[in-house]
């Protein structure tokens, strides 16, 4: 019969897939950034917001913290590398304000995980001490995280448009929540298993918004294709009328 605790081992691995899958969905959009050399609307939020929520995870599966909690460590220490990717490309491609807000956000989140690190190494001296601090953080840091594209829903409901809400992310938030929510129910884990339960319900909430929405993104997107034809055509047509204007007075 198989254990608990291989069961619990085998979904965490799964969770590490989606997790992966999830931190590199942004991918498609940071490839349109790169080739544009702008930002457009995207905002830097949920990338700031993931980023600090896996320095929280990161420092939660230290084993000072919270011993037997590898696959924790890994899967959020390679999405710090990514998210770390993602920042970057932001400040190379915004400008001005928005570029300095982007980097003080960044250096404040160092900061504070950094201190929070000292703080309980050094002041709280049991494993369970240290892991109950940490992860009330991570729970608050985690549901930031999954509630982050909160504001570009909030953005789909006022323009009736999808087109900088990314399905493939909301999927990936979806699967993966559903993932380490389970992980978290097998052996009880309350830190892991708020934020999680909380991302599926975002999560659920996106791929909605995404349904509902569709059809009118679709119509905006051949709208505005439409007036760039258009707006083609009287600039040709007008270069057209001025070439004869002036060939009349030629003669």
């Amino acid at each position: 019969m198989v254990s608990p605790d291989t069961i619990r081992t085998a979904i965490g691995v799964i969770g590490n897939g989606t997790a992966l899958v999830l931190f590199l969905s942004p991918v498609p959009t940071f490839y349109r950034i790169w080739k544009k050399r702008s930002v457009e609307q995207y905002s830097a939020v949920p990338y700031l917001a993931t980023l600090l929520n896996c320095m929280m995870w990161v420092l939660y599966g230290l084993p000072a913290v919270h011993p037997n909690s590898m696959l924790v460590i890994t899967i959020n220490g390679t999405g710090m590398a990514i998210e770390l990717t993602y920042v970057a490309l932001f400040l190379a491609f915004s400008a001005g304000a928005a570029r300095r807000r982007v980097l003080l956000i960044l250096a404040a989140e160092v900061a504070f995980v950094a201190a929070v690190a000292a703080l309980v190494l050094n002041l709280a001296h049991t494993h369970n001490r240290r892991s109950m601090i940490v992860g009330i953080l991570c729970v608050l840091f985690g549901t930031g995280m999954y509630a982050a594209p909160l504001s570009v829903m909030k953005m789909v409901i006022q323009t009736k448009s999808v087109e900088y809400m990314p399905l493939f992310l909301s999927l990936a938030s979806l699967v993966n929540g559903i993932c380490w929510t389970a992980y978290a129910l097998i052996r009880f884990d309350l830190y892991i298993t708020i934020p999680n339960g909380l991302g599926v319900l975002f999560a659920v909430g996106q791929v909605i918004l995404y349904a509902i929405y569709y059809k009118s993104t679709q119509q905006i997107l051949e709208a505005r294709k439409r007036k760039a034809v258009a707006m083609t055509e009287v600039v040709v047509d007008g270069n057209a009328t001025s070439d004869g204007a002036n060939a009349v007075a030629r003669h």
